[in-house]
């Protein structure tokens, strides 16, 4: 989970909502590692698990990847975890809880709240940088 905190920070230094992505391979190789890149890849799908995937997908040579491990700083909105299921990724591990998408993984093992404090925070400080940035650009702003 460290690494995908590391790829979540990464996000949020490039203004991307921070959420990082690590697939490991048998418990031993990382195979997919990757940030959310919504914005500089101006692509709606572009989330941290999706690029993963791709990534993982890629050097093993198959879709199926049955055989590894997601971690993931933020709970998989539902499009993560269709592709979760289709990927066959049979175990996510995941930081912060979001309520929004909560439960959308129930067929799958999934364990959260690892390093959740941390997730959460990281998540918690970008929106509040992103707020108050706006709030300085808004014509209304009194200044």
């Amino acid at each position: 989970m460290a690494q995908a905190l590391q790829q979540a920070q990464k996000a949020a230094e490039a203004g991307e909502t921070p959420v990082g992505a690590i697939i490991v391979l048998r418990g031993r190789q990382v195979i997919g590692r990757a940030h959310n890149q919504v914005e500089l890849l101006k692509d709606p799908t572009a989330h941290a698990e999706m690029i993963a995937i791709t990534q993982a997908a890629a050097a093993v040579g198959d879709w199926r990847l049955t055989e590894t491990v997601l971690y993931v700083t933020k709970e998989p909105c539902p499009m993560c975890a269709g592709a979760i299921v289709l990927a066959r990724i049979p175990k996510v591990v995941f930081g912060a809880s979001d309520p929004q998408h909560a439960g959308v993984l129930d067929a799958r093992e999934v364990i959260g709240g690892v390093l959740a404090a941390e997730c959460r925070q990281l998540l918690q400080d970008f929106f509040q940088l992103v707020r108050r940035e706006k709030q300085s650009e808004s014509p209304d702003a009194i200044g």
